[in-house]
């Protein structure tokens, strides 16, 4: 391939949770890119394909990263079906390769999102068999070249999903049932708290692990996409690069920082999900980064011999009927304990259960919203003073 064609900058977009998307912003920045746009769930920017190999490895709080190839406004069913059936699709898709679609629909005059990933699906496959008489397949689930379509007020958006699986899959937990937040997210909101990566991190309520894992890997400069499993989609592209990608490999490889950089700590009452921790931190080849300990959250104190860092942790929620009171309970028990074993530090809860927020008895000094799954949560953040300063009234 030659290099202007490797130099050639397009337009991408970065997909990402509500709440999230300047840190993803300035994540994007760091790797060069050029911000256009910055939406709900989405950064428009533009970048080279060195770029959107980058932004798949390193991009800690993306979810997808799309590449738009074709736009055109689709009044009714016949429209989108023209406009789809003019798209060159060789150019993107071979015969014996297997794709599928995504459809997001808003305001449009289509009301069903699945309806119009049929009729695309049907539009390609026909373009297919009209000119060769073979027709890629359709695999909804591991397919070869996924394909994304944003359709608002009738104006069409097609692009290819250079990601594949979601990026926030890192492929180094075990158990993915019993962990309540997924890994973009934990890294965004470390990200939020500005921790620098050597100060103390600690979690008194780890749970399986994923705010600590997260840390270590922001610490120690890992990519969180060497640890995605199988390919990326763009490795599947008729232009996909395997030298650039083999040397974006290589640099990200050699960016890992070996030595511990922070002290970074864990606890929770469950020996069960300190064992499941244990299992996910051992497959992230972090067991040398991170501490892990079974004991109660009022038991927990800052590292002796450590300066004053951050305490971060996702509390349970108490989703069930009839917790109200056991919820209060914990969340009275976390302030006290930030209060008498934290001072110094900074720290933050993120949770789903503002009512039983007001219990830790301290004031947030920021309150940043943000969603876990469908749940509307806050990042709150306790200056926890050290010395003679009074603690705030509570909320």
């Amino acid at each position: 391939m030659s290099e202007n064609r490797r130099d050639a900058t397009f337009f991408m977009t970065a997909t990402t949770q509500f709440g999230l998307e300047e840190v993803l912003a300035q994540e994007l920045r760091g790797l060069g890119a050029k911000i256009e746009k910055v939406g709900q769930r989405a950064i428009e920017f533009t970048g080279t394909k060195q770029l959107l190999y980058e932004a798949n490895l390193w991009c800690r709080t993306a979810v997808r990263i799309l590449k738009p190839f074709a736009g055109f406004y689709a009044r009714d069913e016949k429209a989108l079906y023209r406009e789809v059936s003019r798209i060159e699709w060789p150019d993107y898709i071979r015969p014996d390769q297997t794709f599928a679609i995504t459809a997001v629909v808003n305001k449009s005059t289509f009301e069903h999102s699945l309806y119009v990933a049929q009729l695309t699906k049907d539009a390609i496959v026909d373009q297919f068999r009209n000119r060769t008489g073979s027709r890629p397949s359709v695999d909804v689930k591991n397919p070869d070249i996924r394909l994304h379509l944003h359709m608002i007020e009738n104006d069409v958006v097609l692009s290819l999903d250079a990601s594949g699986d979601s990026l926030h899959r890192r492929g180094y937990r075990q158990q993915t049932n019993v962990a309540p937040l997924n890994e973009a997210l934990a890294a965004g909101i470390i990200l939020l708290t500005g921790w620098d990566g050597k100060r103390p991190f600690i979690d008194p309520m780890c749970g399986s692990g994923t705010l600590l894992t997260e840390a270590a890997l922001i610490a120690q400069r890992i990519a969180p996409g060497l640890y995605h499993q199988g390919k990326f989609s763009f490795q599947n592209w008729a232009d996909f690069d395997q030298a650039l990608w083999d040397s974006v490999l290589m640099d990200a490889r050699s960016a890992r920082i070996e030595e511990p950089q922070a002290y970074i700590a864990g606890s929770d009452l469950s020996r069960e999900y300190i064992e499941l921790a244990r299992e996910n931190v051992a497959a992230a080849d972090l067991e040398d980064y991170i501490r892990l300990g079974v004991r109660d959250v009022k038991e927990a104190q800052a590292p002796k011999n450590e300066p004053a860092g951050v305490v971060v942790s996702n509390p349970p929620y108490g989703e069930r009927i009839g917790e109200e009171e056991q919820m209060e309970t914990l969340y009275k028990t976390i302030g006290d304990t930030l209060k008498t074993g934290f001072q110094g530090y900074d720290a933050y809860l993120f949770t789903g259960n503002l009512e039983a927020a007001k219990r830790v008895g301290l004031k947030a000094s920021r309150r940043i919203p943000l969603f876990n799954g469908p749940i509307d949560c806050r990042l709150l953040k306790y200056e926890l003073y050290q010395g003679t300063r009074k603690v705030s009234k509570p909320e």
